[in-house]
């Protein structure tokens, strides 16, 4: 990676490796989250402390995933809340302030990732307080207080983390919104990038850096035309691709990659109703796929709502696997109705 101003600033908090020269012409590498750069330095949080690198000594960096919780595969190797902050960083809220470690998140109602304070592990102050403090934060800016709350499998290592997490919420008055959750599902991008990519004859595949006219028209978040602010968190990861199957001047099937702390994300797939059982959202998959590995992406994740079997069993079947679930809260869930927030 050149140590260009510009493509460090891309890569801000996310963990990276940085190999510098040294005076007596060696070199060493710090690992650690990216956190400040200008036009002269990048200054990493390594595990000895902060170091500010000056870019004329960068041989070479990147980023990388962060570190593994257990011995297994990369996809499945990092805690629920490591693999929480890495998919926010695929969708970012014009609006984001840190609470601790959690992030408060505001972006005009569009998504409940995009509104809602991400409470993934302990927030490092009492956890009474961060309740507290998120509702305070959303009320004082005219918005729903919403909550995710990642649900963990038994053996996640941080488990008892996340419970305690949710019983604080739970403590306060919050509940959970009915059929509004959603479960992370994971697999090794290579796998997928070897599956068959070849579009039908009469059909073409485009891959672009942003979403155009018939991309848009597409794709409809919940069945809902998309606001203005919904471009924004489409070109809001580090990196993204926007896959369009078309017919002729018809975009028929799209979807969205995405690449942020060593990780690849699809998100936003949707088949034409007139072009389905045609194996086009699998073509998209294989695409993104395809895209992600050429970057270095090992891993990649996918986030389904929770009632969207077909889209479960679709991933499911393409080699995903389940990796946690989670949950919106709100303190105005008591008779099951969810807040305005799309």
């Amino acid at each position: 990676m050149e140590p260009w101003p510009d493509l460090w600033r891309s890569r801000l908090g996310q963990r990276v490796v940085v190999r510098r020269r040294l005076p007596d012409g060696s070199a060493t590498d710090v690992v650690g989250p990216l956190v400040a750069v200008d036009k002269v330095s990048l200054t990493v949080a390594g595990s000895a402390g902060t170091v500010t690198i000056p870019l004329a000594d960068v041989v070479v960096g990147k980023v990388v995933p962060p570190r593994p919780a257990r011995k297994a595969p990369p996809h499945r190797a990092l805690t629920v809340a490591d693999l929480e902050r890495v998919m926010a960083l695929h969708w970012r809220a014009p609006v984001a302030e840190p609470l601790g470690s959690w992030l408060l998140r505001s972006a005009e109602g569009f998504t409940h990732r995009a509104n809602s304070v991400l409470a993934a592990g302990l927030p490092g102050l009492d956890l009474d307080d961060a309740v507290r403090r998120v509702g305070a934060w959303y009320s004082g800016r005219g918005r729903p207080a919403l909550a995710g709350v990642p649900r963990p499998e038994s053996d996640a290592a941080d488990a008892a983390e996340l419970v305690a997490v949710a019983v604080a919420f739970a403590a306060a008055g919050w509940r959970v919104i009915p059929q509004r959750g959603a479960f992370v599902l994971t697999a090794a991008t290579a796998a997928l990038a070897t599956a068959r990519a070849d579009a039908p004859a009469d059909l073409r595949v485009r891959l672009d850096p942003e979403p155009d006219a018939g991309w848009l028209a597409l794709y409809h978040y919940r069945g809902e035309r998309l606001p203005p602010i919904a471009t924004t968190l489409l070109l809001s990861a580090p990196e993204q691709v926007f896959v369009s199957v078309v017919d002729g001047d018809r975009t028929v099937a799209v979807g969205r990659g995405s690449l942020g702390a060593g990780w690849s994300g699809i998100t936003a797939v949707e088949v034409d109703i007139g072009y389905r059982r045609r194996g086009l959202a699998r073509l998209v998959l294989a695409r993104t796929a395809r895209w992600a590995a050429q970057r270095g992406a090992r891993s990649m994740f996918v986030q389904v709502g929770e009632t969207n079997d077909a889209a479960v069993r679709l991933y499911e079947s393409a080699g995903f696997t389940r990796h946690h679930r989670y949950d919106y809260l709100t303190p105005d869930a008591g008779q099951g109705r969810a807040p305005r927030t799309r």
